[in-house]
């Protein structure tokens, strides 16, 4: 190719068939499932080839300090763009596609999951590469399809149709529905492939096809990204115009629909790492075909998949099952059942269970807070504030707090004065008070904070002054 590819990555979804590791504070594309690196981190690194370009990556508000912060983990840079409401796959296309096109009309696109798992990095870019030809010569729009390795019903199918004279690159004659057991059975003794949801297409063709099929969408998102505005580094879309776009997938809103479809073969180790029996597959077993991460142990099992990070977790004479331990929460699952765990934390929400939704440690621009110990007019958290980075000038309605430092040196607005609290030390912060925290080390700064009061929700919270930009109060 002639030109570089732009890469695109999707990075917003919640991973819920991955609970109770994954919740929506922290969802499995951030999260080591595979290897000591997040699937996010692994898909920007699969990306540092010749043949691309520097990344761009569309998230929402509650991920940009952890896109930001990975990035940075591992060297990498990217543009940030931010969807300030949820609107499925379709709207990101299309704002990535007019991204594209404000470079060059003709420029090639390629739009990758955050959380998928590809083992073979030299057949990846070998289909790549093939994909990005067919996309920029014949302005297709090009699917890679990877080939079953079983009659799977939890993905999409395709059926290849003539070639496009170009390697081994194909029209799609179909898309198929996540079929039942029988007819996946079929598709793949017919050769059909799974879908992987990757993309590659030139920006004008992926424009010229959302004005005809969804003009509302190219509408919206051109808005969305003619009024947006730089906030610490992040593009952040216009609020008012993207909300306009429909709610809609870009299989729904263009490949179901499009005649420029075509798939390109990827034999290349491919999951999406939709659930934990996917995990199980990919995770190193033992001679009894257990695979166990962390602090687990069997005992005359098989096939079982522990997960622990804390707690010894322990199976006794059991087979086929999944058990994942964290600070609080664990889900014991029969093998074959991974995709009922949506289900089981959509019942949890209903129940107004937090763990549905948040771990115990909530990360936040400046760190990480973990819940210790509570009670009706207590609190007690651990506090971590990475070097340099400072928490908003805030005050409380209803509650006081202690600080006693245990790393590092906290600096501490209290009022009208500034005091230097080192380890060992501690400082009280009445109720009402402005204060602030600031770790001005080199090393991160721990504290316990010991919250006393009548009302101890996050929502009583006033800020005054902040430098990461989030609202007054929430």
């Amino acid at each position: 190719m002639a030109r570089k590819v732009l890469p695109v990555i999707m990075c917003g979804g919640a991973g819920t068939r991955v609970w109770p590791e994954s919740r929506e504070s922290m969802p499995k594309q951030f999260i080591p499932l595979i290897g000591a690196s997040s699937t996010f981190q692994q898909t920007i690194k699969r990306l540092e080839a010749p043949m691309f370009d520097e990344p761009v990556v569309v998230t929402n508000r509650d991920y940009r300090f952890l896109v930001r912060e990975q990035l940075e983990e591992i060297g990498a840079k990217a543009q940030i763009v931010i969807e300030p409401a949820r609107r499925d796959s379709g709207a990101a296309v299309a704002i990535a596609a007019e991204i594209g096109a404000a470079r060059d009309p003709q420029t090639v696109l390629a739009v990758f999951a955050a959380d998928h798992v590809v083992l073979d990095q030299k057949g990846f870019l070998v289909a790549c590469a093939t994909a990005a030809e067919a996309a920029e010569v014949e302005g297709a729009i090009v699917t890679l399809g990877v080939t079953p390795t079983e009659p799977a019903i939890g993905y999409g199918y395709i059926r290849p149709g003539d070639s496009l004279g170009l390697r081994d690159a194909r029209r799609v004659a179909a898309f198929v529905e996540k079929p039942n057991l029988a007819l996946a059975k079929r598709y793949v003794a017919e050769g059909y492939l799974w879908n992987s949801g990757n993309f590659f297409f030139r920006a004008d063709a992926m424009l010229s096809e959302l004005r005809a099929f969804e003009p509302e969408m190219v509408e919206a998102t051109e808005a969305a990204l003619a009024a947006a505005h730089d906030d610490l580094g992040f593009l952040i879309l216009d609020k008012a115009a993207f909300e306009r776009s429909p709610k809609k997938s870009i299989d729904y809103a263009v490949m179901e629909r499009t005649h420029r479809a075509a798939v390109v073969p990827a034999d290349v180790g491919w999951s999406d790492v939709g659930n934990w029996d996917a995990v199980w597959k990919l995770s190193p077993h033992d001679a009894n075909g257990n695979a166990i991460h962390g602090n687990g142990f069997a005992l005359e099992a098989k096939n079982v998949h522990i997960r622990s990070d804390d707690l010894l977790t322990a199976v006794v004479g059991v087979d086929d099952v999944t058990v994942v331990s964290t600070q609080d929460a664990v889900l014991v699952l029969k093998r074959g059942e991974g995709d009922k765990v949506k289900d089981l934390v959509d019942a949890l929400k209903l129940d107004r269970r937090r763990e549905a939704t948040e771990h115990r440690r909530i990360y936040r621009p400046w760190g990480y807070y973990q819940s210790i110990d509570s009670g009706p007019r207590y609190q007690v958290k651990r506090i971590v504030v990475s070097p340099g980075r400072q928490l908003s000038l805030q005050k409380h309605f209803h509650r006081a707090e202690h600080w006693v430092v245990v790393k590092g040196t906290a600096q501490v607005t209290r009022g009208a004065e500034d005091v230097m609290v080192h380890e060992n030390e501690s400082v009280y912060l009445p109720l009402g008070v402005v204060h602030r925290l600031v770790n001005p080390g080199k090393i991160d700064l721990e504290l316990i904070e010991v919250q006393t009061g009548s009302y101890l929700g996050e929502d009583d919270i006033v800020r005054i002054e902040d430098v990461y930009h989030r609202p007054s109060k929430d």
